[in-house]
């Protein structure tokens, strides 16, 4: 749970690979590309640019290296050759990689072409309500306080929050203590410490906050057909407040973190 020094030297390594995984998507123009295609280039440039390991990749037998979910589709989306993205869409790609036997997690939820307002009110707002959630991590702050400030920010915006699923710790393991709720109430909750990496994943949906998992056994969508979207960052409890270890240049250049 909590790291040492040296063992978070390595997973800034890892976090900052993985940041430049998501530059490089940012490049990429998605309209008329599958979900597969996107999969199999990030399989390549983590494997051959990067020199790292895609963590996702055999987890749980999973077959693939990112999900990829779209639009009404909250999280796990399985990449497939007929998950074409369209003009209008939003998918939020969720990536994991290993390097030095330690692992970095994180997502970005991605506007296709031009899609409607509200499409983008949504995703604007998650990423706002993970920032809120960041915010709030320091040593002595409580992880109460970080769900009860994404649920905060998400329900003022009119959104409501998935609560079946959540971040995690996370190290030489994709998944560790603790559970990072994104709902709860201020001063309840594990007391955070310097060292302790974990990340903070907020889904939030335009309409009910219920989910169920489809047939695949992974692919989870919203009850009512709404859009979803998600943001989600490693993050580490540093003494003077929290360092985001999956930052990327962008969001250091407009002073997020």
């Amino acid at each position: 749970m909590v790291k040492t020094p040296a063992e978070l030297a390595l997973m800034r390594v890892s976090g900052a690979l993985l940041a430049s995984v998501f530059e490089m998507l940012d490049a990429q123009d998605l309209a008329g590309r599958s979900t597969l295609q996107v999969n199999d280039m990030v399989d390549r440039f983590i494997t051959h640019t990067l020199a790292a390991r895609p963590a996702s990749k055999g987890q749980h037998g999973f077959e693939y290296v990112l999900n990829s979910s779209i639009n009404h589709v909250v999280c796990h989306g399985v990449p497939s050759a007929h998950d074409v993205m369209h003009d209008g869409d939003i998918v939020n790609l969720d990536i994991t990689l290993e390097k030095n036997g330690f692992i970095a997690d994180s997502s970005k939820t991605y506007v296709v072409g031009t899609p409607p307002p509200a499409a983008k009110s949504l995703v604007r707002v998650a990423q706002e309500a993970m920032w809120q959630g960041i915010r709030q991590v320091r040593a002595g702050a409580h992880l109460g306080d970080i769900g009860f400030a994404i649920e905060r920010h998400a329900k003022k915006n009119g959104y409501s929050v998935v609560r079946d699923y959540c971040g995690h710790g996370i190290g030489r393991e994709m998944h560790e203590d603790p559970e990072v709720l994104n709902f709860g109430r201020t001063g309840t909750g594990m007391m955070l410490r310097e060292g302790m990496v974990f990340t903070i994943e907020p889904m939030i949906n335009q309409g009910t906050r219920k989910v169920s998992t489809e047939d695949d056994g992974w692919t989870v969508v919203t009850d009512d057909g709404k859009l979803s979207a998600q943001f989600e960052h490693t993050v580490a409890v540093t003494r003077d407040g929290v360092e985001v270890l999956t930052l990327r240049e962008d969001e250091r250049a407009r002073g997020l973190a």
